[in-house]
């Protein structure tokens, strides 16, 4: 029996890594959503969210911490024993051209490229969790996000998690890389104030420092679209010379949606609803240039964004632990789902909201279960 089957279905619902149909999309909405309703009011509230970046994270477990959590987690002797002896007394040894060192046995750390190790890790980190309910964790692998609803600018939750979470890390050696940790405040309100951040930073000197906190207004995609319309634009260039070398049809456009196509729609789901116009179109020109060189027609953007809508959609309906399926619930008609309720376009435009709206639209909404159409879009969204 492998240690996936052992585990229960329900461990830590906020960890979006090495799960079937989830990824960094399910991360980056859940996070949005839940700032986006906290600020859905006219109330003084703003949002802080604190990026941890962890030091050499999957170099730092301690295969005797491990076990205890496996064996609390409910995991059988054999298992927990198999594991420890698979970590423990591992030799290594760097090899450069003819040259080999001298072999060193570890005792801490997971072996690199191996696919138990991230696993591993989110089982190491399953019991960092928030302490007050106006906080939220949201992990992927290791990048994790500490996001916090200020209301009436009382930051003592906020501030407190904080604490806590740094004598977590303490607890279970791991180390916070207060270099690339950043934080940033969402703040609608036209009038600043500063902000102090949680924790000081040190430099390579050991010399403490103060950093501004960046603060957040708009929550805009313009930074985000352009990079994505800039690297798909550096691609064509490829896509040129397969022309000029007179490649078959099948391989450029093979090319074009592996190479260009992925770029444009990288976590679409997430931002497309909620870009400008002018956004838009800049990421429309790269893909009427594509359809120049290659001589074809392409499907857009906005029929993109829509299968891959929809197909995110039914999957979270589709999964029970998933944790934005409660927000998708049925009228008692049972015909269509029940739309949450919104001031701002900002929220509006969000993910779970154009989901909602679009699930709504189709012919026959679908169930918990999925029926084989919604099942054959699946497969074509992957």
């Amino acid at each position: 029996m492998g240690i996936k089957t052992s585990l229960p279905s329900t461990l830590e619902p906020f960890q979006f890594a090495y799960r079937s149909n989830r990824s960094t999309d399910d991360a980056i909405s859940t996070a949005l959503h839940s700032a986006l309703t906290h600020l859905d009011t006219r109330d003084f509230r703003d949002v802080r969210m604190l990026f941890i970046d962890f030091s050499s994270s999957f170099n730092t477990i301690v295969p005797q911490q491990l076990i205890l959590k496996l064996d609390r987690l409910g995991i059988n002797t054999s298992m927990c024993n198999w594991l420890l002896d698979f970590l423990t007394g591992r030799p290594q040894a760097v090899q450069v051209g003819s040259n080999t060192s001298s072999t060193v046995i570890l005792n801490t750390g997971a072996p690199q490229r191996c696919v138990l190790s991230p696993l591993l890790f989110t089982l190491l980190t399953h019991d960092c969790t928030p302490s007050h309910t106006s906080n939220l964790f949201i992990k992927f692998a290791d990048d994790t996000i500490v996001l916090s609803h200020i209301s009436n600018n009382d930051e003592t939750h906020y501030r407190s998690e904080v604490s806590h979470l740094v004598k977590w890390c303490s607890e279970n050696n791991l180390s916070l890389n207060a270099e690339k940790t950043k934080e940033i405040v969402v703040d609608f309100r036209r009038a600043y104030s500063q902000y102090a951040p949680p924790f000081h930073q040190r430099s390579c000197c050991g010399e403490s420092k103060q950093h501004q906190v960046p603060r957040c207004e708009d929550l805009s995609w313009s930074k985000n679209t352009a990079s994505l319309a800039s690297k798909a634009q550096q691609r064509l260039y490829f896509l040129r010379k397969l022309r000029r070398a007179r490649a078959p049809s099948p391989i450029m456009s093979n090319f074009y949606r592996g190479i260009i196509e992925s770029i444009l729609t990288s976590c679409i789901t997430v931002w497309y609803g909620t870009c400008t116009v002018s956004c838009r179109k800049k990421l429309h020109r790269v893909v009427r240039a594509t359809e120049r060189i290659m001589g074809v027609s392409l499907p857009s953007l906005q029929d993109i964004f829509h299968t891959h809508l929809t197909c995110k959609a039914l999957c979270i309906v589709g999964d029970p632990t998933h944790p934005s399926n409660s927000l998708f619930s049925l009228l008692p008609s049972g015909r269509r789902l029940r739309s949450p309720l919104a001031r701002t376009s900002r929220l509006k435009d969000s993910f779970i909201h154009q989901a909602v709206r679009m699930l709504n639209s189709l012919p026959a909404l679908p169930s918990l279960h999925l029926t084989p159409t919604h099942t054959s879009s699946l497969s074509r969204c992957s």
